[in-house]
């Protein structure tokens, strides 16, 4: 007599893999709503009231209120710099990935709520809440991003990780959605339009915390695997691993590659992401319920174009249709120089643009990356990932606040970026995948 064991793998993976898609639901607020539309705006708004000779004093220097917003995202960036390999070598050390990653995000989502005080000529408070928020935003993605290597399999990566940003879109979108009626219809509802700033920037620090329970329930806490040998407690055998790590980071020279690539094909997504508010606002002269709109738009255009891209690695690889964005990316910001102001029409198509290769280059990169790490040290290797993510975008907003501050005009800012589209796809075209597979131990998915 016979008996069979049922393998239950694949239906406890397809039940995280569900929970896990809600932490991109989750924290897209705080991407969306607070920094990719409203708290740049606001915060120039608010810096001007207090703005002498058109410029505030930040650590005795005096900053043009336009420059503010990219100078800030700089300094977080800095500082994510680091905080997030230490953090990463924690998380691959310790059972609790998913108890760090809850933690930052209600951390994060405090600190997103301080931004409902920022008003009058109280600038000083944003940008204090912002950074300390946006900190905590980038060490939850290492765990976030960390777990998915978990719950997947090879061959899913691609899949999971693009209905993750799918769900992303989703959430972020929703909320943007609300807000924008509110903020654009702020006199029906018997609000002055910086009161109905401060509670958009308030309901998404409110839905990040409130959705990161559904992973926080959801996922479970995994043993690390393969983890290496170093002596000491936890936080002392953390920095031994990361300092390992570090030394051994030549034995997986595509894997370098890839995160030198990442460096700067995400510093200038990054960077459109962060500045495009402003831009809309600032250069093409329109209002910030337009924007809200068009940022709608593109919300809702990402999540097709995120589920297009995971069906189109499914078909040619991932490397392949990342480096069809790219090309799509260096088109968009060219467009700045000649995009007409105040004229919807063009605004609107160039939204369309961004939508689609936004969600898709993103999640595929996730990934792809995945790919080329060694089992037990997810998490080290995302946080090297989110240093190439966060902790050294402020190139991208540095180069933009730069050109703001010498030209005065945020056309040239927007197109000096086609510089980290290009060399991040030369670099992109000399990653050998084949290889980094083999170099990491990992199985080889069915297309790459």
């Amino acid at each position: 007599m016979s008996s069979t064991i049922a393998d239950l793998g694949p239906l406890n993976r397809a039940r995280e893999q569900r929970a896990w898609y809600f932490y991109d639901w989750a924290n897209s607020a705080f991407a969306t709503t607070i920094a990719g539309v409203l708290f740049a705006p606001y915060l120039i708004a608010v810096a001007e009231k207090a703005a002498v000779d058109d410029r505030v004093n930040v650590l005795g220097l005096g900053i043009d209120p336009d420059a503010l917003p990219a100078f800030v995202i700089t300094a977080s960036t800095i500082l994510s710099a680091i905080m997030l390999p230490p953090l990463g070598a924690l998380a691959d050390r310790t059972a609790r990935k998913k108890d760090l990653l809850a933690g930052f995000a209600w951390a994060g989502a405090a600190a997103a709520a301080v931004l409902f005080f920022m008003t009058g000529d109280n600038w000083q408070i944003g940008v204090v809440a912002f950074i300390v928020a946006n900190l905590c935003f980038a060490a939850s993605t290492v765990f976030n991003d960390a777990i998915l290597p978990i719950i997947s399999t090879e061959s899913e990566r691609d899949r999971v990780s693009t209905r993750g940003w799918a769900m992303g879109y989703v959430g972020g979108g929703l909320l943007l959605a609300l807000n924008f009626v509110l903020v654009s219809f702020h006199d029906t509802f018997g609000l002055s339009q910086g009161m109905a700033v401060r509670i958009s920037l308030l309901s998404a620090a409110v839905w990040w915390a409130v959705f990161t329970l559904v992973p926080y329930r959801g996922l479970s806490n995994h043993p690390p695997r393969a983890v290496a040998a170093v002596e000491g407690g936890l936080f002392a055998s953390s920095f031994g691993q990361l300092w390992t790590t570090v030394r051994e980071l030549r034995k997986y020279p595509v894997a370098l590659t890839f995160l030198l690539a990442y460096l700067f094909f995400n510093d200038g997504i990054q960077t459109v992401i962060a500045q495009a508010s402003v831009f809309g606002v600032e250069e093409l002269g329109f209002e910030e319920g337009t924007m809200l709109a068009i940022y709608l738009l593109v919300q809702f255009v990402a999540v097709g174009g995120a589920l297009v891209f995971g069906r189109l690695a499914a078909r040619v690889g991932a490397k392949r249709v990342i480096l069809g964005g790219l090309v799509v990316w260096m088109i968009i910001v060219s467009a700045a120089l000649v995009i007409p102001a105040e004229q919807l029409i063009w605004l609107i198509v160039l939204g369309v643009a961004i939508g689609v290769v936004l969600g898709g280059t993103q999640a595929l990169a996730r990934s792809y990356f995945s790919l080329l790490i060694p089992r037990g040290k997810e998490a080290e290797f995302f946080s090297f990932y989110h240093l190439m993510d966060r902790g050294t975008s402020w190139f991208g907003t540095l180069t933009f606040g730069i050109v703001v501050q010498l030209t005065d005009s945020f056309r040239p800012a927007l197109f000096a970026l086609v510089f980290f589209f290009v060399v991040g796809g030369l670099l992109l075209l000399r990653v050998d995948t084949e290889r980094g597979i083999r170099d990491a131990g990992n199985d080889r998915p069915a297309v790459v």
